[in-house]
């Protein structure tokens, strides 16, 4: 007997009503698979948020390896990619946080200078344990507030203009900072700074590393304090390895495609992260830094970007391989009819750029054996532009530092660690080059000659695995400008006065020119190191090119000083001012005068030749044999 119609009507309804539901649950089963595929891709704001408290305990960096990078170099970006056209919008590119409203009259405010007076004891103490301890004005700092905005934004109208294409679009970035006992107030000042500037969508997270800090109040002080912060990562190092050491570990560790790395004592200016991801995008083997500003280390005061700029700075070195900053040569200047547009660097500063993780593992991240500080910006520069890569400075990018005016920590060996990394530069990247640098450089030149310096032959190889290009390649294209002394001088080293036991010294530089003397030997190449060369010159070329010269308001009374070499860039002619030949005894006639050099006490003066006068025989003593 068939079952009644309306029976089979509710049957078909039910399954009817089952197959919706099952088709429903399936759809929910697939958006979630979908959207957790893409989570892992890129991780949602909500994983930052359940993550973004999470302390990694390091026990020994040892135990993170150092990135290894494939050796196939990232490409340019040919623009043939998904993305949407058009330009970021401005609500798209709003920071992370909104900096609470601030009083430009409290201490520091709108990046003015702050200026303190008529202090207690007690204060005056506090002050001067600060300079001790941090070699800037903490006490200041303490009194500016974390949250302190820089003021209008005074950069030049076309970087106010600017926008920013989202095809390429810009990469989302881990921002790395390492510290060591340093200044609560700056460290967060710092982060602060960073998350009241970098766009939301932008900003994936800070890692903060601490280097095996020993200060209480970057304890659990600290802890406390960033837990309240978005997007904040705490590693700790339980003893100090060096910062190269926990900017490797904060690398491995970072999630996004470009790593930022500043130190703990910067500003950041409102806009300055997107012209920096900007040149990456377009091409991931440029590593860019920003325009840099100077933070006064005693006021604070922040050095604001000027709406016209005459000229830019950019990164150097001088022969005994210091890092310094010089104007952009005036020939470059002239050349450039946009003064907003980025320009190449021979060497970025080392607390402040920006560089595709990528990109920074193909060239082999740092050394890891170079040790606790110093040289390693340097290395990274010769090594980005030898194999494959390019350094810019971005003009509408400024970010704020402070500048010790020397380091303000011990180091463990003392200043030999600073050397040994130089020497590990050196045997790596310099080539028949690196003699200048040893003839400059008495600890690094003793380092070398004993050998301990550790092992190079990761880096050698990493070097012709890369297909790196010579130093002479790099002194020839990037640094064209910079004079090369001669590689094979007649004569180099202290020049010692056997009558007085005196070496010849050079003062300090004023004007272009800088007194010649004599002084106790001490043996600092910056002020005792002069080379004889081919062309008959007495050089001391260590961070200038200079000769001795002498000018003569009589014949009686002549003035000796060090200034600029006439012959410089293969000029063969030399003015008989500065023209010097060193003769048989250890005598030096003056072409000019045909009169030779004497000492006298500290100064100079010129006297008939006579080598048996002590006082007018010079002897060079070689720092290091070729």
């Amino acid at each position: 007997m068939a079952p009644p119609l309306g029976m089979v009507w509710k049957q078909h309804i039910m399954l009817l009503a089952a197959f919706f539901v099952v088709y429903f649950l399936m759809q929910g089963f697939m958006h979630r698979y979908i959207s957790k595929s893409l989570s892992m891709q890129q991780p949602s704001r909500k994983s930052d948020f359940v993550h973004r408290h999470r302390h990694i305990p390091v026990h020994d960096i040892s135990d993170v390896s150092t990135p290894q990078g494939q050796l196939t170099p990232p490409q340019e970006n040919d623009g043939l990619m998904d993305c949407l056209p058009g330009y970021y919008s401005a609500a798209e590119l709003q920071p992370q946080l909104r900096r609470p409203p601030q009083d430009p009259f409290f201490p520091g405010g709108a990046g003015k200078a702050y200026r303190v007076s008529d202090l207690t004891a007690e204060e005056e103490m506090e002050r001067n344990m600060g300079y001790a301890k941090y070699n800037f004005n903490a006490f200041v700092s303490d009194r500016i507030s974390p949250h302190r905005d820089l003021g209008p934004d005074t950069r030049p109208p076309e970087c106010l203009a600017k926008k920013f294409k989202r095809c390429p679009g810009l990469s989302p970035v881990s921002v790395i900072i390492i510290f060591y006992n340093e200044a609560r107030s700056t460290l967060l000042r710092t982060v602060h700074s960073v998350l009241y500037t970098v766009p939301h969508f932008l900003l994936h997270e800070i890692i903060l590393v601490d280097d095996g800090s020993t200060n209480e109040n970057l304890k659990k002080m600290l802890d406390r304090y960033l837990r309240r912060l978005p997007l904040v990562r705490l590693l700790r190092q339980p003893v100090r390895k060096g910062l190269v050491g926990a900017r490797l570990l904060g690398a491995e560790q970072a999630k996004a495609d470009v790593l930022v790395f500043l130190d703990p004592h910067c500003e950041c200016w409102p806009g300055w992260l997107e012209p920096l991801l900007e040149r990456i995008a377009l091409n991931n083997t440029l590593v860019v830094s920003p325009d840099v500003a100077f933070i006064n280390r005693h006021t604070f005061q922040f050095e604001r970007p000027v709406p016209k700029p005459s000229s830019h700075t950019r990164g150097t070195f001088d022969w005994s391989l210091a890092f310094m900053f010089e104007p952009l040569p005036q020939a470059l200047e002239d050349m450039r009819t946009d003064k907003t547009q980025p320009f190449p660097t021979p060497v970025i500063p080392g607390g402040l750029f920006a560089i595709s993780k990528s990109f920074f593992q193909h060239i082999g991240s740092y050394d890891p054996d170079m040790q606790i500080w110093g040289g390693e910006n340097l290395e990274m520069s010769l090594r980005v532009w030898m194999c494959g890569g390019k350094l810019e400075i971005v003009p509408c990018s400024v970010v704020g530092h402070v500048y010790h005016k020397e380091n303000p920590h011990s180091f463990p060996e003392g200043s030999s660690v600073m050397s040994r990394n130089l020497v590990r530069l050196a045997e790596v990247w310099m080539d028949e080059y690196k003699v200048l640098f040893y003839r400059r450089h008495m600890e690094a030149a003793r380092i070398f000659k004993e050998k301990s310096y550790g092992d190079l032959s990761q880096r050698h190889l990493l070097r012709e695995q890369l297909g790196c290009k010579s130093f002479g390649w790099y002194m020839n294209t990037v640094r064209s400008d910079f004079f090369i002394p001669e590689l094979n001088p007649r004569f180099y080293g202290a020049l010692v006065n056997v009558g007085l036991k005196k070496c010849l010294n050079v003062g300090e530089l004023e004007d272009g020119k800088a007194r010649a003397g004599t002084s106790k030997c001490h043996g600092d190449p910056a002020l005792q190191y002069f080379e004889y060369s081919s062309l008959n010159e007495l050089r001391h070329n260590v961070k200038n090119e200079l000769c001795l010269s002498v000018a003569h308001p009589s014949v009686e009374r002549p003035v000796f000083t060090f200034q600029a070499c006439v012959a410089q860039d293969g000029e063969r002619n030399v003015p008989p001012h500065q023209v010097f030949f060193y003769e048989k005894g250890g005598l030096l006639r003056s072409q000019k005068f045909n009169l030779c050099l004497q000492a006298e006490r500290y100064t100079l003066f010129m006297a008939y030749c006579n080598s048996e006068e002590y006082k007018q025989v010079w002897i060079f003593i070689p720092v290091l044999a070729n």
